[in-house]
């Protein structure tokens, strides 16, 4: 067994799949390649303008650009005479030394490589007789240009985002983190996807186990394709049976690039517009960029409130069960007889109110989420406020659940992270059941369950519930809920166990 409980394996010395396509390296091995394929295309020139000397230039139409073909590849090589008088090797070695004047370009010597290449933007120049093949990096640039971040929307800081070009994201990142110890390697993930995931660490500050970890662990992911996020998160997390996310994303370079230099192995997918932060914890799911955008007595006020909203949305619903089935008398008199007259003609039991509402409450929401963005506003408002009003009025549920349910749902969207919030939305279910059953000592109940399962999770060798747990023996750090002054923080996250703990003087 390996680090962390997991088998080890081989991680591959280069991005690079093995070879499996067992055919010769020719032209007629790329048509039957691509056969059936309209956007397979191939291009014969003359080396020099020699009508004797003809090269044949295979690329795939769409994931090249034009321009850059035409003007860096095929018109230096029809107007360099001195290659109508060379062999076809030595033309070969020529161009691979600048005669041509695209910026990349490779020798390829197996047809996995070429078809790949092909696949991936480039096009393949065949020189007759020869075993080998020139590769020419002229794809295209056509991408979704970067735009404000969406789901993490920008209060005081940069206004980019990350897009689906892995490329254009790690050029993000190389901008905010200048670093030469910046590295970035790169993984190919999925049989027929063939996906680019890159790995991001920082050397010298960056735990190498973790890092190692992280590597064999999407070495070992062997499926068709990656394409949507849970083709990565539900293979590399430690515990997938749990409603609480252990992998941390963003959609924000700032954020990405901070998490980075904070000493955390980060991941990018060549598709999606996200970024990973491992390892995941607790308190990574209640910090927002704008933490440490503002000042410190802000920040530390704002998280304080974030964490008593987690326990609003998680515990309201429970302790009102509890309180108006098991123990009235914990409610003040004038509460609780106002509860009782607005219950007189409701015909169902609080349990049942709370649960409906709640389940109503998910449904709306799901409806806003999977309507266009005019329609789904409509939708909240119109589920909100007139449904709402309408079953009050006829009887169907007493006004104090409706505001218990309202004021429950709006602290979970107080959660900067939407995979957290979730989490928090199916344990309030569980907790609310257990108080219909036990009052207060069911709600208690579910509480230890929930400490206790949270205290069971670790992502990548640290603690879930970090930095309130102690790691290896190590106490907690201080100042866990109020942010610090930044001139304070000297030392990165103990139980990151990153190689450099200071990150300034």
């Amino acid at each position: 067994m390996g680090f962390f409980g997991r088998k080890k394996v081989e991680v591959p010395p280069h991005p690079r799949r093995e070879p499996r396509i067992d055919l010769p390296l020719t032209v007629e091995s790329v048509r039957q390649v691509f056969a059936d394929c309209v956007d397979f295309s191939e291009r014969e020139a003359a080396l020099g303008g020699d009508p004797d000397k003809l090269v044949t230039l295979c690329y795939i139409s769409g994931m090249v650009k034009m321009e850059r073909a035409s003007d860096y590849v095929l018109r230096p090589l029809a107007q360099d005479t001195v290659l109508s008088g060379c062999g076809m090797a030595q033309a070969m070695e020529r161009i691979r030394k600048g005669a041509l004047y695209n910026l990349g370009v490779e020798k390829r010597a197996t047809m996995d490589e070429a078809v790949f290449d092909m696949i991936g933007g480039n096009c393949i120049l065949f020189f007759p007789g020869e075993k080998e093949v020139l590769s020419f990096n002229v794809g295209t640039e056509e991408k979704r240009s970067i735009s404000d971040p969406e789901n993490e929307p920008p209060l005081k800081g940069p206004r980019d985002s990350f897009v689906e070009s892995v490329r254009t994201n790690t050029s993000l990142l190389r901008r905010r983190v200048r670093t030469p110890d910046l590295r970035i390697r790169e993984l190919l993930v999925g049989r027929q996807t063939v996906t680019p995931v890159d790995i991001v660490w920082i050397e010298g500050i960056t735990n190498p186990e973790t890092v190692r970890a992280v590597e064999r662990r999407v070495a070992e992911i062997d499926i068709d394709a990656l394409i949507a996020t849970g083709n990565l998160e539900e293979y590399i997390a430690d515990d997938i049976h749990t409603a609480f996310p252990t992998l941390a994303y963003t959609e924000r370079p700032d954020r990405f690039s901070a998490g980075v230099v904070e000493g955390r192995v980060g991941l990018l997918i060549d598709g999606l517009p996200l970024g990973w932060l491992l390892p995941g914890t607790l308190s990574q799911f209640f910090k927002t960029p704008q933490d440490k955008s503002q000042g410190w007595m802000a920040a530390s006020a704002l998280m304080v409130l974030r964490y008593l909203c987690m326990l609003i949305t998680l515990f309201l619903p429970a302790v009102y069960i509890a309180a108006v089935t098991f123990h009235l008398e914990m409610l003040p008199t004038e509460l609780a007889l106002s509860i009782i007259a607005a219950k007189q003609d409701v015909p169902f039991t609080t349990v049942f109110e709370v649960l409906l509402m709640l389940v109503a409450f998910e449904i709306i929401q799901e409806a806003g989420l999977r309507l266009p963005s005019s329609i789904g506003q409509t939708v909240s408002i119109l589920g909100g406020l007139v449904v709402g009003s309408a079953a009050v009025e006829a009887r169907i549920v007493s006004p104090a659940v409706l505001i218990v349910v309202a004021v429950a749902g709006i602290a979970g969207y107080t959660m900067p992270s939407q995979d957290f919030a979730g989490a928090l939305r199916i344990w309030r279910f569980g907790l609310a059941a257990l108080a219909s059953l036990a009052g207060m000592f069911g709600a208690a109940i579910g509480a230890l369950l929930l400490i206790c399962h949270l205290a069971s999770l670790e992502s990548f060798g640290v603690a879930y519930l970090t930095p309130f747990a102690a790691n290896d023996g190590e106490q907690m750090e201080g100042h866990a809920v109020i942010r610090q002054p930044l001139p304070s923080v000297k030392l990165r996250e103990t139980a990151l166990k990153t190689q450099n703990r200071r990150n300034q003087r």
